[in-house]
């Protein structure tokens, strides 16, 4: 008989009798987990205090590392070592104050038997809300169940009374009541047509989604499997960040200097100063305007119908920033960019339909979207943002719950008040990136909106619709909104037309979300029902959620 050494497989102790444990979970970056730290342990703090009432042990399931100065989760790696010592049938807590890596925890929450309630902290300051929904969207799409709750300040009778509902049944149920299916909804026959022949022309002529490395800041959400994407008509081109880096360095500089004159004399500002390690310079946007070249270039050597550039984690070692990149490729007012030999101008007169953080699914929303508004006559610039934050206006201009949408990248200045007058340009902070660039900021102009997000669930892909209002608020009211977040970054204030907060954070299955406006409010609600006729045409599941404008109901 063989002998075989076979592993010991050791097993974490039993967790006793009313004991919950805590895993918090952070970014790659040590900077960013290092200034984050003491919003993180608020949070905690607040939590215990909120569990501990309910009759429940808080344990925290990885310390504190002196030596990196935070307690974050910081790896894959050491994400499978944490959970390797947690009793797999725990009660089990994710705490996120934060923006986070949702892969450093996949591993350990997919093996998980015991309930899952993540939760986040109401601010806007360190993304923790991001963090939470991006995560949530991520285990959505793994299949794997998961409760999920946020409060201010983790004492409110309602958070209180749903926490003791999870730690006694293991389950949190929300209101979706704002969710209506497409098949219960009315589209008109002209909407309906222009949608289903949409969605035939891609299935026949096919679109080329450019894919600067897949992959980006954990987002396992963002990720679109092959199989699910090509019966719609789009595939993949996965392109490479080294050579999107090759291609910034082989661009002349007579080049770059006519890109920046463009944006000078379009009014854009850029806030210049004189130390690159904290200060927006010269040099670093002309680089930008090297990557923005190249990324048309490459596009176009490839035939892209869109392209998302990887963003954070990609190109920081190596250049600037893509923000001032992003924005400029998604507006049809953009700098003109030649072909290598001068002979043509590359997509002239359109924008270069771009999905920042390579997020696929707004990859493939932006594209629906670009196509729609163009057959529509509506304006097609489109973006995603972070759903960042909402909060109550205290300037008195509106009795409205107003949304922080907030994005790095990708925000075309054709959103903005007064466009590229009303755009700037600031250092991205050094904690996210070393060699500096300049973002695209702006106030994004009153106006209609559609609202939208493709996700996977179950197997499928989905897409959820919405209609609102973005509002134009005071100075001073704008500014506090910045500062509770990044000031650096472009800002929408928006207003959901029939979403409330909690239920949007309930049912939103992303980070992220796509925005595109429209002529007017008429104009708006058609775009939204082409663009769900479209997506139904393409094999998703559709829902529409929240009203019209004036609160009338869709079905």
């Amino acid at each position: 008989m063989a002998t075989y050494q076979i592993p010991a497989i050791t097993k974490p102790p039993k967790a006793k009798k009313k004991q919950v444990f805590l895993v918090a979970n952070g970014d790659l970056r040590l900077s960013a987990n290092q200034n984050c730290w003491a919003a993180q342990q608020q949070m905690e703090e607040a939590l215990e205090r909120a569990v501990s009432q309910a009759g429940y042990e808080l344990v925290r399931a990885h310390p504190y590392k002196p030596d990196e100065k935070h307690g974050f989760i910081a790896s894959q790696k050491e994400g499978m070592c944490v959970f390797a010592g947690i009793d797999p049938g725990a009660m089990l807590i994710v705490a996120e104050a934060v923006w986070q890596y949702s892969h450093h925890l996949l591993a350990g929450l997919l093996s998980h038997e015991g309930p899952i309630l993540t939760v986040a902290n109401w601010s806007g300051t360190w993304p923790g809300l991001v963090g939470m929904l991006n995560l949530n969207a991520s285990l959505t799409k793994a299949g794997k169940k998961y409760s999920t709750l946020w409060s201010e300040d983790f004492s409110d009778d309602a958070f209180l009374k749903n926490l003791e509902r999870w730690l006694d049944k293991g389950d949190v149920r929300h209101n979706l009541k704002h969710v209506t299916p497409l098949k219960k909804v009315k589209v008109p026959s002209a909407e309906r047509r222009l949608g289903e022949a949409l969605a035939q022309q891609l299935a026949r002529e096919k679109a080329i989604m450019g894919i600067f490395d897949e992959g980006c800041m954990g987002m396992y959400n963002a990720i679109i499997q092959d199989e699910l994407l090509n019966p719609a008509g789009v595939y993949k081109e996965r392109l490479s960040q080294s050579a999107l880096y090759y291609e910034t360095t082989q661009v002349r500089d007579d080049e770059a200097r006519e890109v920046y004159q463009w944006l000078i004399d379009r009014g854009m500002t850029f806030r210049f100063g004189p130390d690159p390690e904290e200060d927006l310079t010269e040099d670093q946007v002309l680089t930008q305007c090297k990557m923005y070249i190249a990324a048309v270039r490459i596009a176009d050597d490839f035939g892209c119908h869109t392209i998302g550039i990887q963003y954070q984690q990609g190109l920081k070692d190596l250049l600037p920033a893509s923000d001032l990149v992003e924005g400029m490729l998604n507006n049809t007012d953009r700098p003109p960019v030649k072909s290598r030999d001068g002979g043509r101008i590359l997509y002239e007169g359109r924008p270069v339909v771009h999905f920042n953080e390579v997020d696929e699914c707004a990859g493939l929303d932006g594209l629906m979207t670009y196509r729609v508004h163009r057959a529509m006559g509506q304006p097609v610039e489109n973006t995603l943002h972070d759903i960042r934050w909402g909060d109550q206006d205290r300037s008195g201009t509106t009795d409205e719950y107003v949304w922080v949408f907030l994005i790095s990248g990708s925000a075309p200045p054709d959103h903005f008040i007064d466009g590229w007058k009303g755009a700037s340009s600031e250092r991205q902070p050094e904690m996210y990136f070393r060699l500096g660039g300049g973002t695209l900021k702006g106030i994004s102009k009153p106006g209609e909106i559609v609202w939208s997000r493709i996700f996977v669930d179950n197997g499928k892909l989905k897409m959820d619709l919405g209609r609102a209002g973005v509002v134009e608020l005071p100075p001073e009211e704008t500014q506090r909104r910045w500062k509770e977040t990044t000031p650096q970054w472009p800002i929408m204030h928006a207003v959901l037309y029939g979403v409330t907060r909690d239920q949007m954070m309930a049912r939103h299955k992303a980070n992220h979300i796509q925005v595109v406006y429209a002529n007017d409010a008429s104009a708006a609600d058609k775009a939204l029902l082409a663009k769900a006729a479209m997506a139904e045409a393409m094999g998703m599941d559709v829902s529409i959620c929240g009203t019209r404008k004036k609160g009338k109901a869709w079905a």
